[in-house]
C-alpha cells in the first residue's frame, strides 16, 4: 500500500514537470506574465472592495496599495497588498518562482508567481491564529489566472471575489 502511494507519487510528479517544461516561455514573456499577474490579482482586490464599498454607509474596505500598475511589481522579493477595515486585515503576500521560469515545486498546474492570502483580526492575533491559503498563478496553455490551495482541506479551485468574501467575511 505504501509502494503504491509512493507509485502514485512519482507519476504525478512526472506529469507535472512534463507540464512544466510544456509551458516554459522565455524569460520576457514570464516577466510579463508576472507583471499581467500582480495586476490581476490588484484588479480582483480593487473590484471586491467596491463592490462592498458600495453597500456600506459608514465604514469602508481599504485597499493597499489604492493604485497598482504593472511597473510597480517588484521581481525580486515579496509583493504586497492588503484589504483592510477596523482592524481586520486580508494580506496577500506573493514573488517570483526562482529563475525565469514557470514552477510546479509547490503545486501540480505550473506557475510563475506564488504566495499566500493571510487573514487575521485582533482577537486572532491574540491566539497566534492566522488563517493562510496558498496561492499561484498558473499558466495553463493558453489561460493564465490565480489559484488558491487550501493546504488543511486540500481544496483548491479560481481566487475569486466569491473566495475573498468567505475568507473576510468570518473576521467581522
Amino acid at each position: 500500500m505504501a509502494e503504491d502511494d509512493a507509485i502514485a507519487r512519482l507519476a504525478r510528479q512526472i506529469e507535472a514537470t512534463q507540464k512544466a517544461e510544456r509551458s516554459q516561455v522565455g524569460a520576457d514573456q514570464v516577466a510579463r506574465l508576472r507583471r499581467r499577474g500582480a495586476s490581476d490579482l490588484h484588479h480582483l482586490c480593487a473590484e471586491f472592495c467596491a463592490s462592498v464599498n458600495r453597500r456600506l454607509s459608514d465604514t469602508r474596505l481599504e485597499l493597499s496599495p489604492p493604485e497598482y500598475s504593472p511597473e510597480a511589481f517588484r521581481e525580486s522579493g515579496p509583493n504586497l497588498i492588503q484589504i483592510s477595515s477596523q482592524g481586520r486585515q486580508m494580506q496577500f503576500a506573493f514573488e517570483s518562482t526562482p529563475g525565469q521560469r514557470a514552477s510546479t515545486e509547490k503545486f501540480l498546474i505550473p506557475y510563475v508567481l506564488e504566495g499566500e492570502v493571510r487573514t487575521y483580526n485582533q482577537q486572532m492575533l491574540e491566539h497566534f491564529d492566522i488563517r493562510s491559503r496558498m496561492i499561484f498563478f498558473c499558466v495553463e496553455a493558453e489561460t493564465v489566472r490565480w489559484r488558491f490551495f487550501d493546504w488543511r482541506t486540500r481544496a483548491t479551485g479560481p481566487l475569486s471575489g466569491d473566495l475573498l468574501l468567505s475568507l473576510l467575511e468570518p473576521l467581522f
